[in-house]
């Protein structure tokens, strides 16, 4: 389908605006040359000539491109442009002049001073435009300037990789800028692709934007690209599809800069360019979070997370530290994880007091100790075991971490008057077929009974939501480790479906519920639409440069201990309502659980201590009626 460019309206303005500014120019030169008393003779020859300084002028920059260059990304090459276009329409117009007239009736001067102020006002007023839409965040313009200058004077064209970069919006100027500046790169922009058709056509520091994505293929050979990057945060899981399938095509490689979800600070550098990963693909739309509540919460708040070496628990902290709290405790029992994410918080956060606690939430005295010294306001519990099968053959585990500890931090939150709890669950918790799900219900009715029962004033609130692409034990890294060894990549079930969302993701939306609640609430995150385990081996592989079945094989080997075909977030007559937040729900507050949940808990743990596993999954039946276990 053929893209037809709009009417050049906005062309005419921008016109209207330089003659404008060329007439304040050779205005100002005469007022300037005669010290503000221009002499009557030379103003009428003034009025005479104007027209044709106009016309050369207008024709000089049309000619050297300052027309299709996007004032907003204005540049050092753009610059340049101007120079030239204003020195060769002076010169023309001496020349015209000198063959006319000699110089009679003309100050010499008047042109020289013409054509600095030429340059002055049409740089100026394109500088003008990008510093209103960078809103002048004074983030060191004049340094860009000197490091660009730089860079255009010494880079050799013919040097380095070719990039052709999809997407020429803020995130795609971004990049380029940086990689223009930053000349150890040895990179060169040679286009953007973009859909837009006011873009194509224009430039970017002096850079074209060729044409639209259908033309990809097209513009890959005639630009002769050696690596596309895809700069399209916003971009769905379809269009990037679309992307890799041309460049695999073309034999060209690709990589992508992160979707907003993983660019948590906002900024786009090079340093984000990675390869395309399955995650890429589940074509999320850009959650919009409420700043300005979660803050509310956090912000100079003493805050605990437990599991804080996890993958959900590490990126838990990451952003919380965002919201500038007064310190962050990080609490798990793992000592490397713990360490690695001591370390990241130090350096990526240094002006937040963080606290690394070695330590169990199955030992209360532990637990105990940490709340008297540092006394936290807000706590997020993501400890938990969650290995399905394994949890499968020794289910005490499950109940000794997920039921004993949240017993355990749930109680001792009560005694410390913590503001706000919130308990990260999991949707296996609904009609649990497993240990693991069923061990996480119980921890659910624990924590959701406290309000419920008015037993306390702190806000005890529930988050759930299904599997998280990236984490400890998800079935991603299990699939490229096998590509990597050349297959075989094992499935479960050709009809096996999960919810999936990015790690980032998941913890912005914790972030968000734990503003939302009152206490007593079940969270659900939106996961969208469930994704078949097949479908996602076979993209994994093809993201690696192989054919499904062809160069790697997929087999089939029967659903392990606890699986389920199908996980739900819901079940029927649960009372979901929505929120405030379009990617949350919440379920009613349950009545309280304290009838079945008083001297069963108790029982139930006591089990644990036994690790008698068919007792532990009858008194876990007990508790959860729904709890239907398998085999």
């Amino acid at each position: 389908m053929m893209k037809f460019r709009p009417l050049y309206s906005k062309l005419l303005i921008v016109i209207g605006i330089d003659a404008a500014l060329i007439t304040a120019s050779i205005y100002g030169a005469y007022l300037a040359r005669f010290e503000f008393s221009i002499p009557s003779q030379y103003l009428g020859l003034l009025y005479k000539a104007l027209p044709l300084i106009l016309l050369v002028k207008i024709l000089s920059f049309y000619f050297f491109d300052l027309y299709r260059g996007m004032w907003r990304y204005t540049s050092i090459a753009d610059l340049f442009n101007i120079i030239k276009a204003s020195s060769i329409g002076s010169f023309l117009i001496i020349l015209f002049i000198l063959f006319m007239t000699r110089f009679e009736g003309f100050s010499r001067s008047i042109f020289i001073i013409d054509w600095c102020f030429t340059i002055l006002l049409i740089t100026g007023y394109r500088v003008a435009i990008r510093l209103y839409y960078e809103q002048l965040s004074g983030d060191g313009s004049w340094l860009i300037a000197v490091r660009n200058l730089i860079g255009f004077l010494t880079r050799k064209q013919s040097e380095g990789k070719r990039i052709l970069i999809v997407g020429a919006g803020d995130c795609g100027e971004k990049i380029c800028r940086e990689i223009i500046n930053n000349y150890k790169l040895r990179h060169n922009v040679v286009g953007f692709i973009d859909d837009d058709s006011e873009k194509v056509g224009k430039k970017i520091h002096g850079i074209p934007v060729l044409g639209y994505t259908d033309e990809i293929k097209k513009l890959i050979r005639k630009s002769r690209a050696d690596e596309v990057l895809i700069a399209i945060p916003s971009a769905t899981s379809k269009e990037i599809r679309k992307i890799i399938d041309i460049c695999k095509d073309c034999g060209t490689t690709f990589k992508i800069i992160p979707g907003y979800s993983e660019l948590i600070d906002g900024k786009v550098t090079v340093n984000a360019i990675r390869e395309v990963a399955y995650s890429d693909l589940l074509g999320r739309e850009v959650i919009k979070l409420d700043s300005e509540r979660i803050g509310s919460y956090l912000k100079g708040k003493r805050v605990l997370v437990t599991g804080a070496g996890g993958s959900i628990g590490s990126e838990l902290c990451r952003q919380i530290c965002r919201f500038k709290p007064e310190s962050i405790i990080l609490y798990d029992r793992a000592e490397s994880p713990l360490y690695e994410i001591e370390l990241d918080i130090k350096q990526t956060f240094p002006e937040t007091k963080s606290v690394t606690l070695l330590a169990d939430v199955r030992e209360i005295s532990q637990l105990e100790t940490a709340f008297v010294k540092y006394n936290p306001v807000v706590v997020f519990h993501a400890a938990a075991y969650k290995h399905v099968p394994m949890l499968e053959l020794q289910p005490w585990k499950a109940i000794e971490n997920n039921v004993r500890g949240t017993l355990n931090l749930v109680d001792v939150s009560k005694r410390h008057k913590v503001e706000r709890f919130v308990f990260v669950s999991t949707d296996k918790a609904v009609r649990p077929t497993n240990v693991m799900g069923a061990s996480k219900r119980v921890a659910e009715m624990l924590v959701q009974s406290q309000n419920g029962c008015g037993l306390s004033d702190t806000r005890f609130m529930i988050v759930r939501f299904g599997n998280v692409i990236g984490s400890i034990g998800s079935v991603v890294p299990l699939f490229k480790k096998q590509i990597e060894k050349g297959g075989p990549v094992t499935v479960t079930h050709p009809d096996v479906t999960r919810y999936f969302m990015t790690i980032p993701e998941a913890c912005q939306l914790i972030l968000q519920a734990g503003a939302m609640g009152s206490g007593g609430e079940i969270f659900l995150l939106d996961m969208g639409t469930p994704i078949k385990i097949i479908d996602m081996a076979r993209d994994l592989i093809r993201l690696s440069g192989f054919v499904p079945d062809e160069d790697i094989k997929i087999e089939y080997i029967g659903l392990r201990p606890g699986e389920k075909l199908y996980e739900e977030l819901i079940t029927e007559g649960e009372g979901i309502v929505p929120t405030s937040h379009e990617k949350i729900m919440a379920l009613k507050g349950a009545e309280c659980n304290l009838g079945i949940l008083n001297g069963n808990i108790d029982e139930l743990t006591a089990l644990s201590d036994e690790q008698d596993q068919d007792k532990i999954k009858r008194m876990l039946k007990k508790i959860v009626p729904e709890y239907m276990p398998t085999g």
